[in-house]
Protein backbone atom coordinates (compact mmCIF):
# COMPACT_ATOMS: atom_id res chain seq x y z
CA UNK A 1 0.00 0.00 0.00
CA UNK A 2 1.64 3.53 -1.19
CA UNK A 3 1.10 6.44 1.33
CA UNK A 4 -0.07 9.63 0.74
CA UNK A 5 1.51 12.82 3.10
CA UNK A 6 -1.39 14.88 4.48
CA UNK A 7 0.64 17.10 6.64
CA UNK A 8 0.23 20.18 4.12
CA UNK A 9 -3.53 21.35 4.84
CA UNK A 10 -5.27 24.47 5.00
CA UNK A 11 -6.64 22.76 8.23
CA UNK A 12 -3.46 23.14 10.39
CA UNK A 13 -4.20 26.81 11.57
CA UNK A 14 -0.14 27.85 10.92
CA UNK A 15 0.04 26.23 7.66
CA UNK A 16 -3.15 28.41 6.54
CA UNK A 17 -1.57 31.39 7.82
CA UNK A 18 1.94 30.54 5.87
CA UNK A 19 -0.61 30.27 2.79
CA UNK A 20 -2.00 33.82 3.43
CA UNK A 21 1.25 35.41 4.61
CA UNK A 22 3.31 33.56 1.79
CA UNK A 23 5.50 31.86 4.48
CA UNK A 24 8.20 30.61 2.03
CA UNK A 25 10.70 29.49 5.03
CA UNK A 26 7.54 27.87 7.02
CA UNK A 27 6.95 26.17 3.31
CA UNK A 28 10.42 25.08 2.80
CA UNK A 29 10.88 23.36 6.08
CA UNK A 30 7.61 21.59 6.10
CA UNK A 31 8.30 20.41 2.35
CA UNK A 32 11.70 19.16 3.59
CA UNK A 33 10.71 17.42 6.65
CA UNK A 34 7.51 15.38 4.86
CA UNK A 35 10.11 14.85 1.92
CA UNK A 36 12.32 12.91 4.35
CA UNK A 37 9.97 10.29 5.35
CA UNK A 38 9.71 9.48 1.52
CA UNK A 39 5.80 9.20 1.05
CA UNK A 40 4.61 7.85 -2.32
CA UNK A 41 2.71 11.16 -2.86
CA UNK A 42 2.71 14.67 -0.88
CA UNK A 43 -0.86 16.12 -0.65
CA UNK A 44 -1.19 19.85 -0.86
CA UNK A 45 -4.45 20.48 -0.10
CA UNK A 46 -5.24 24.40 -0.05
CA UNK A 47 -9.30 23.62 0.16
CA UNK A 48 -11.43 26.04 -2.28
CA UNK A 49 -8.67 28.13 -3.17
CA UNK A 50 -10.55 31.21 -3.52
CA UNK A 51 -10.37 34.88 -1.95
CA UNK A 52 -7.46 35.14 -0.21
CA UNK A 53 -6.00 31.98 -1.03
CA UNK A 54 -6.67 32.38 -4.91
CA UNK A 55 -2.64 31.12 -6.44
CA UNK A 56 -1.65 29.10 -3.42
CA UNK A 57 -0.94 26.19 -5.51
CA UNK A 58 0.25 27.95 -7.84
CA UNK A 59 3.29 29.19 -5.32
CA UNK A 60 3.38 26.17 -3.56
CA UNK A 61 4.71 24.49 -6.85
CA UNK A 62 6.68 26.79 -7.73
CA UNK A 63 8.56 25.78 -4.03
CA UNK A 64 7.82 22.83 -3.89
CA UNK A 65 9.68 22.03 -7.33
CA UNK A 66 13.29 23.82 -5.86
CA UNK A 67 12.92 21.00 -3.06
CA UNK A 68 11.48 17.53 -3.55
CA UNK A 69 11.25 15.36 -6.51
CA UNK A 70 8.03 13.30 -5.26
CA UNK A 71 4.81 13.57 -6.88
CA UNK A 72 2.35 16.09 -6.16
CA UNK A 73 -1.54 15.09 -5.21
CA UNK A 74 -3.60 19.00 -5.82
CA UNK A 75 -5.94 18.81 -3.27
CA UNK A 76 -8.50 21.29 -4.12
CA UNK A 77 -12.40 21.81 -4.91
CA UNK A 78 -10.75 24.38 -7.47
CA UNK A 79 -10.42 22.98 -10.81
CA UNK A 80 -8.62 26.19 -12.62
CA UNK A 81 -5.93 26.65 -9.42
CA UNK A 82 -5.10 22.90 -9.66
CA UNK A 83 -4.46 23.41 -13.46
CA UNK A 84 -2.26 26.21 -12.63
CA UNK A 85 -0.07 23.69 -11.03
CA UNK A 86 -0.03 20.92 -12.92
CA UNK A 87 1.21 23.68 -16.08
CA UNK A 88 4.40 24.47 -13.72
CA UNK A 89 5.64 20.57 -13.42
CA UNK A 90 7.87 18.87 -16.01
CA UNK A 91 5.58 15.25 -16.30
CA UNK A 92 2.30 15.12 -14.78
CA UNK A 93 1.54 11.49 -15.54
CA UNK A 94 2.76 10.74 -12.21
CA UNK A 95 0.79 13.30 -9.86
CA UNK A 96 -2.84 13.02 -8.76
CA UNK A 97 -5.70 15.35 -8.56
CA UNK A 98 -7.60 15.25 -5.34
CA UNK A 99 -10.88 15.05 -5.97
CA UNK A 100 -14.03 14.79 -7.95
CA UNK A 101 -17.32 13.63 -6.61
CA UNK A 102 -20.49 12.16 -8.57
CA UNK A 103 -21.92 15.41 -9.45
CA UNK A 104 -22.00 15.73 -13.20
CA UNK A 105 -20.36 19.56 -13.55
CA UNK A 106 -17.41 19.06 -11.13
CA UNK A 107 -17.14 15.46 -12.72
CA UNK A 108 -17.05 16.61 -16.04
CA UNK A 109 -14.05 19.11 -15.19
CA UNK A 110 -12.12 17.12 -13.15
CA UNK A 111 -12.23 14.57 -15.44
CA UNK A 112 -11.28 17.02 -18.47
CA UNK A 113 -8.24 17.99 -16.71
CA UNK A 114 -7.04 14.15 -15.46
CA UNK A 115 -7.28 13.12 -18.91
CA UNK A 116 -5.39 16.14 -20.06
CA UNK A 117 -2.63 15.87 -17.94
CA UNK A 118 -2.81 12.43 -18.03
CA UNK A 119 -2.66 12.47 -13.69
CA UNK A 120 -4.67 9.92 -11.52
CA UNK A 121 -7.91 11.05 -10.28
CA UNK A 122 -9.48 10.45 -6.64
CA UNK A 123 -13.43 9.98 -7.08
CA UNK A 124 -15.09 10.58 -3.91
CA UNK A 125 -18.29 8.59 -4.24
CA UNK A 126 -20.70 10.80 -2.72
CA UNK A 127 -22.48 13.79 -4.25
CA UNK A 128 -24.13 16.75 -3.56
CA UNK A 129 -27.90 15.34 -3.24
CA UNK A 130 -27.80 12.89 -1.39
CA UNK A 131 -24.10 13.22 0.47
CA UNK A 132 -22.26 10.15 1.75
CA UNK A 133 -24.57 7.42 1.51
CA UNK A 134 -25.07 5.09 4.45
CA UNK A 135 -25.19 1.35 2.20
CA UNK A 136 -21.82 0.09 0.42
CA UNK A 137 -24.02 -0.54 -2.42
CA UNK A 138 -25.14 3.14 -2.65
CA UNK A 139 -21.64 3.82 -2.36
CA UNK A 140 -20.63 1.40 -5.56
CA UNK A 141 -23.39 2.68 -7.88
CA UNK A 142 -21.91 6.08 -7.50
CA UNK A 143 -18.56 4.82 -8.50
CA UNK A 144 -19.89 3.19 -11.47
CA UNK A 145 -21.04 6.46 -12.67
CA UNK A 146 -17.70 7.95 -11.58
CA UNK A 147 -16.38 4.70 -13.85
CA UNK A 148 -18.14 5.52 -17.00
CA UNK A 149 -17.45 9.79 -17.47
CA UNK A 150 -13.82 8.93 -16.77
CA UNK A 151 -13.98 6.15 -19.11
CA UNK A 152 -15.19 8.41 -21.97
CA UNK A 153 -12.75 10.81 -21.64
CA UNK A 154 -9.79 7.74 -22.24
CA UNK A 155 -9.02 7.74 -18.42
CA UNK A 156 -7.74 4.02 -17.73
CA UNK A 157 -8.72 1.88 -14.41
CA UNK A 158 -5.37 1.91 -13.84
CA UNK A 159 -5.83 6.28 -13.44
CA UNK A 160 -9.33 6.53 -11.17
CA UNK A 161 -8.35 6.33 -7.55
CA UNK A 162 -11.80 5.90 -5.45
CA UNK A 163 -12.55 7.21 -1.80
CA UNK A 164 -15.06 5.48 -0.42
CA UNK A 165 -14.91 7.86 2.75
CA UNK A 166 -14.23 7.16 6.29
CA UNK A 167 -16.32 8.93 8.75
CA UNK A 168 -14.95 9.64 12.23
CA UNK A 169 -15.55 7.10 14.46
CA UNK A 170 -16.97 9.14 17.48
CA UNK A 171 -19.82 10.32 14.76
CA UNK A 172 -20.75 7.23 13.46
CA UNK A 173 -19.35 4.25 14.40
CA UNK A 174 -21.23 1.89 12.13
CA UNK A 175 -19.40 3.46 9.22
CA UNK A 176 -16.31 2.14 9.76
CA UNK A 177 -17.15 -1.40 8.69
CA UNK A 178 -19.35 0.15 6.15
CA UNK A 179 -15.99 1.97 4.19
CA UNK A 180 -14.26 -1.76 4.75
CA UNK A 181 -16.99 -3.11 2.89
CA UNK A 182 -16.70 -0.58 0.32
CA UNK A 183 -13.42 -1.00 -0.34
CA UNK A 184 -13.63 -4.73 -0.85
CA UNK A 185 -16.60 -4.03 -3.34
CA UNK A 186 -14.88 -1.73 -5.43
CA UNK A 187 -11.67 -4.26 -5.81
CA UNK A 188 -14.16 -6.86 -6.94
CA UNK A 189 -16.29 -4.94 -8.67
CA UNK A 190 -13.97 -3.66 -11.75
CA UNK A 191 -12.06 -5.46 -14.46
CA UNK A 192 -9.57 -3.87 -15.09
CA UNK A 193 -9.38 -3.21 -11.52
CA UNK A 194 -9.40 0.04 -10.19
CA UNK A 195 -7.71 1.88 -7.25
CA UNK A 196 -8.66 3.04 -3.80
CA UNK A 197 -7.62 5.52 -1.15
CA UNK A 198 -8.72 6.70 2.12
CA UNK A 199 -8.17 9.65 4.50
CA UNK A 200 -7.36 7.50 7.26
CA UNK A 201 -7.06 10.51 9.88
CA UNK A 202 -10.20 10.83 9.19
CA UNK A 203 -11.20 7.70 11.13
CA UNK A 204 -9.85 9.32 14.49
CA UNK A 205 -10.97 12.79 13.95
CA UNK A 206 -12.30 13.89 17.18
CA UNK A 207 -10.95 11.70 19.27
CA UNK A 208 -9.03 12.24 22.33
CA UNK A 209 -5.25 13.26 21.15
CA UNK A 210 -3.68 9.75 22.70
CA UNK A 211 -6.14 7.79 20.95
CA UNK A 212 -5.75 8.99 17.43
CA UNK A 213 -2.93 6.95 16.37
CA UNK A 214 -4.09 3.74 17.67
CA UNK A 215 -6.98 4.19 16.22
CA UNK A 216 -5.35 5.28 12.77
CA UNK A 217 -2.64 2.59 12.59
CA UNK A 218 -5.71 0.05 13.72
CA UNK A 219 -8.10 0.96 10.93
CA UNK A 220 -5.11 1.03 8.26
CA UNK A 221 -4.34 -2.40 8.86
CA UNK A 222 -7.97 -3.53 8.81
CA UNK A 223 -8.09 -1.48 5.10
CA UNK A 224 -5.04 -2.77 4.30
CA UNK A 225 -6.50 -5.76 4.70
CA UNK A 226 -9.42 -5.63 3.02
CA UNK A 227 -7.47 -4.33 -0.32
CA UNK A 228 -7.09 -0.52 0.10
CA UNK A 229 -4.25 0.88 -2.30
CA UNK A 230 -2.93 3.79 -0.64
CA UNK A 231 -3.66 6.20 2.05
CA UNK A 232 -3.37 9.55 3.10
CA UNK A 233 -1.86 9.82 6.33
CA UNK A 234 -0.06 11.26 9.04
CA UNK A 235 3.65 11.10 7.57
CA UNK A 236 4.90 12.21 10.48
CA UNK A 237 3.55 9.78 12.54
CA UNK A 238 7.10 7.13 13.34
CA UNK A 239 4.75 4.24 14.78
CA UNK A 240 2.11 4.25 11.66
CA UNK A 241 4.70 3.89 9.44
CA UNK A 242 6.53 1.19 10.95
CA UNK A 243 3.58 -0.74 11.47
CA UNK A 244 2.81 -0.22 7.33
CA UNK A 245 6.23 -1.53 6.96
CA UNK A 246 6.06 -4.37 9.02
CA UNK A 247 2.44 -5.58 7.18
CA UNK A 248 4.11 -4.52 3.52
CA UNK A 249 7.15 -6.57 4.61
CA UNK A 250 5.69 -9.43 6.85
CA UNK A 251 8.14 -9.72 9.50
CA UNK A 252 7.01 -8.34 12.75
CA UNK A 253 9.71 -6.63 14.76
CA UNK A 254 7.70 -6.36 18.65
CA UNK A 255 5.66 -8.56 20.87
CA UNK A 256 2.14 -6.83 19.22
CA UNK A 257 3.30 -6.97 15.60
CA UNK A 258 1.30 -10.72 15.27
CA UNK A 259 -2.21 -9.24 16.39
CA UNK A 260 -1.58 -6.39 13.89
CA UNK A 261 -0.88 -9.39 11.34
CA UNK A 262 -3.61 -11.37 12.64
CA UNK A 263 -5.86 -8.67 12.15
CA UNK A 264 -4.77 -8.07 8.62
CA UNK A 265 -5.17 -11.92 7.74
CA UNK A 266 -8.66 -12.14 9.18
CA UNK A 267 -9.91 -9.15 7.26
CA UNK A 268 -8.11 -10.27 4.04
CA UNK A 269 -9.71 -13.99 4.61
CA UNK A 270 -13.19 -12.61 5.71
CA UNK A 271 -12.92 -13.75 9.33
CA UNK A 272 -13.95 -12.63 13.12
CA UNK A 273 -11.82 -10.42 15.17
CA UNK A 274 -13.65 -12.36 17.94
CA UNK A 275 -11.33 -15.47 16.68
CA UNK A 276 -7.91 -13.82 17.28
CA UNK A 277 -6.17 -15.49 19.60
CA UNK A 278 -3.70 -12.86 21.72
CA UNK A 279 -2.10 -12.40 25.09
CA UNK A 280 -4.62 -10.27 27.29
CA UNK A 281 -2.27 -9.84 29.95
CA UNK A 282 0.06 -7.70 26.92
CA UNK A 283 -1.74 -4.17 27.71
CA UNK A 284 -0.37 -3.24 23.80
CA UNK A 285 -2.34 -6.33 22.60
CA UNK A 286 -5.13 -5.90 24.28
CA UNK A 287 -5.07 -2.35 23.34
CA UNK A 288 -5.22 -3.42 19.76
CA UNK A 289 -7.90 -5.68 20.04
CA UNK A 290 -10.07 -3.82 21.55
CA UNK A 291 -9.84 -1.05 18.49
CA UNK A 292 -10.59 -3.62 16.12
CA UNK A 293 -13.43 -4.66 17.93
CA UNK A 294 -14.60 -1.05 17.99
CA UNK A 295 -13.62 -0.51 14.25
CA UNK A 296 -15.88 -3.59 13.35
CA UNK A 297 -19.12 -2.01 15.53
CA UNK A 298 -18.94 -5.32 18.07
CA UNK A 299 -17.83 -3.29 20.89
CA UNK A 300 -18.93 0.09 21.84
CA UNK A 301 -16.41 3.68 21.53
CA UNK A 302 -15.82 5.91 24.13
CA UNK A 303 -13.28 8.87 24.74
CA UNK A 304 -12.33 5.89 27.68
CA UNK A 305 -12.12 2.80 26.12
CA UNK A 306 -8.69 2.38 26.48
Amino acid sequence: MKLIAENIHVISKVTKEAFINRNEEYINTLITKITTQKPDWIDLNVGPSKGKFEGTIEWLTKLYNKISNIPISFDSTNINEIEKGLKLINSTNNCIINSTNADDERLEKFSLIAAKYNTSLIALTLNSKTGIPKEAEERLNLAFKIIATCESKGIGHNKIIFDPLVLPICIDQAQAKVSLDTIRMLKESFDPPILTTIGLSNISNGTPKHLRSIINIVYMTMAMGAGLDSAIVDIFDNELLRVHKMLVNKKPQTSYDDVYLNIYNTIQNYGEIDDIAYDSKDEEQEKIIKTAKILMNKEIYSACYI
